[in-house]
């Protein structure tokens, strides 16, 4: 099973980085996966719901740590690729800002 796709949606909340949807082999995708800058750096939750009782429960998570090393390692290589692509399109749009006004006397 491989991971064909994988759609990042920034936020620019205290602890919640990105919501992350995911598809496999072009046929299945997860969605509500999120990007969550925890105590000891950034990590993958899986999507949950809540229960009556107030816990939450994954609706969709890896069987094993070698499924979910992956998951999370490549959620992570696209949450940072998503942030250097939106750094450069700020820094694009504030080139264009300053050459558009004219030159301070």
């Amino acid at each position: 099973m491989d991971i064909t796709e994988i759609r990042v949606t920034l936020r620019n909340e205290d602890k919640l980085k990105a919501f992350v949807n995911v598809t496999f082999d072009n046929a299945f995708v997860v969605r509500g996966l999120k990007v969550i800058n925890g105590n000891t750096g950034y990590f993958v939750s899986m999507p949950s719901r809540k229960r009556p009782d107030g816990t939450h429960q994954d609706v969709a998570h890896p069987i094993n740590n070698k499924a979910r090393q992956l998951i999370e390692g490549k959620v992570l290589a696209a949450y940072q690729e998503k942030l250097k692509q939106e750094s450069a399109v700020e820094v694009l749009a504030a080139g264009e800002t300053s050459e558009s006004q004219p030159p301070a006397d």
